[in-house]
């Protein structure tokens, strides 16, 4: 395909899969639960974070962490004891367990009390052209916090060269506001231009077959060449087409 007919075949892959039906087999689904900013921002947070391995799992247990903190998560993030705390414990998905989740409560808290919450946080103006830096900073704050060396793992820092999948796939929930009805859009502060697609597996691969990434792996070089070839494709909404590569990946075996 020319270059042409490359953007005319993900525009309507994209149209295909960027819709309400894309949300019941997602994750994306948890913070659709919620209308509050805040609840939906932890709620989104949260549920990205623990995104990866089945889905069916990730969305099963990302409910289990919103019925543990009462379906309320802002206010059980702002005002938990510790005996609260301890009702998390139990909580297990893959490697993410409840001493994570305990220090990821401790951590939130520390971020709304202190820094004005996610939104302010990852709005800060580095003037750069995307979100990567914003993500390395906003790693530091949330682990100001005391809290266990094996809890850092669970969020990734593109300066160490990661692609950062989960957590750019959060803000694509929060950044984007094409009312579609799956991304929330809930954000004012922040462009869709800076924003980087979730590259995972499914969307390296096929963005390879359609000669959108030559890099073999899946890491933050990887991301920087995905970035260059979707802004060239849309530069105001390049995250659009993650619709599209995670579609042709997983529903239809591109």
């Amino acid at each position: 395909m020319n270059p042409s007919e490359l953007k005319s075949f993900l525009d309507e892959k994209v149209e295909l899969y960027n819709n309400f039906n894309f949300i019941e087999s997602d994750p994306v689904q948890i913070p659709h639960l919620f209308q509050q900013k805040e609840d939906i921002e932890i709620a989104g947070f949260l549920s990205a974070t623990i995104a990866w391995g089945n889905r069916k799992m990730i969305i099963q247990n990302s409910h289990k962490m919103m019925n543990l903190m009462g379906n309320s998560p802002f206010d059980f993030v702002m005002s938990h004891s510790q005996k609260d705390l301890d009702k998390l414990e139990n909580f297990v998905h893959r490697t993410f367990n409840g001493i994570d989740f305990s220090a990821f409560i401790k951590g939130l808290q520390h971020i709304y009390r202190n820094y004005g919450g996610l939104e302010s946080v990852f709005s800060k103006d580095y003037k750069t052209e995307n979100l990567q830096r914003n993500i390395s900073e906003f790693k530091k704050l949330f682990f100001e916090i005391d809290h266990q060396y094996r809890t850092q793992k669970h969020i990734s820092d593109p300066m160490n060269n990661s692609a950062a999948k989960r957590i750019n796939m959060f803000l694509r929930w929060m950044v984007r506001q094409d009312k579609k009805g799956v991304d929330l859009g809930i954000w004012t502060n922040i462009s869709p231009s800076l924003l980087s697609c979730p590259l995972d597996v499914h969307s390296g691969n096929v963005a390879r077959k359609l000669g959108l990434l030559t890099r073999k792996q899946n890491d933050g070089k990887a991301l920087a060449e995905l970035d260059l070839a979707l802004r060239n494709l849309d530069k105001n909404d390049p995250v659009k087409y993650d619709f599209a590569l995670f579609g042709l990946g997983v529903f239809e075996g591109f």
